[in-house]
């Protein structure tokens, strides 16, 4: 009797699992149909057979994986030479992050977490690096980035030990990019104005210089 019983609660339990799971697998049938209806009036729905998830994933979204030889080959700069040492101490630091931390520099310079699939995407912007003279002393001060531009400004750093601490600290801790946005809406008009006016590059105010960075030297 209490053998029966045992077997009559592992079937239940067993036929219990087995719809959790069909319900896992299907909780968002809806939702993928809708997904599916929208991109078939893009793309033809036979087309998108003949790609894997993986591969259909990359040409929306771009590659999780970031080159940094296609970042380096978008680039343009102002303020600076490319053969100059702070450019080259700038690209072997970004050679040096991982692919983690090259998705969180996207995520700080363009609000995106990665690059288009080519180099002829229309999405893709030129990448923009500028230094400026503005800090003092530079080595004091975080570099700054404008996400609608795909541009970063950085001081002329002294070293490439500073540029490295100065630009994993920014892109590990600076990551809201709408705040100045949030913080303008309060504004009056003539405090809107004035606000404006003080993030044009001639009279800028550059941050300060950052609390003790975490990571070691």
């Amino acid at each position: 009797m209490f053998l029966g019983y045992t077997c009559a609660c592992c079937l239940a339990r067993k036929k219990n699992d087995a719809s959790a799971a069909r319900n896992r697998l299907h909780e968002f049938d809806e939702q993928a149909l809708a997904v599916r209806d929208g991109l078939s009036r893009v793309v033809p729905a036979p087309l998108l057979a003949l790609f894997t998830a993986a591969e259909l994933e990359t040409m929306v979204c771009g590659s999780p994986d970031i080159p940094i030889h296609a970042l380096r080959a978008s680039a343009s700069y102002k303020g600076i030479e490319p053969t100059a040492p702070l450019v080259q101490w700038f690209w072997e630091v970004m050679e040096e992050l991982s692919g983690a931390e090259r998705a969180l520099f996207l995520r700080f310079v363009w609000g995106r977490t990665r690059l288009p699939r080519a180099p002829q995407d229309p999405r893709q912007r030129d990448f923009v690096l500028q230094v400026l003279d503005k800090y003092h002393p530079p080595d004091n001060f975080l570099p700054e980035s404008y996400t609608c531009f795909f541009l970063l400004k950085m001081p002329r750093y002294s070293s490439k030990a500073v540029l490295r601490e100065k630009l994993r600290y920014a892109i590990h801790f600076c990551k809201s990019i709408d705040t100045d946005e949030y913080a303008r809406v309060a504004l009056s008009a003539a405090e809107r104005a004035s606000s404006e006016e003080s993030d044009s590059d001639a009279d800028a105010t550059p941050l300060g210089p950052p609390p003790a960075f975490p990571f070691p030297r």
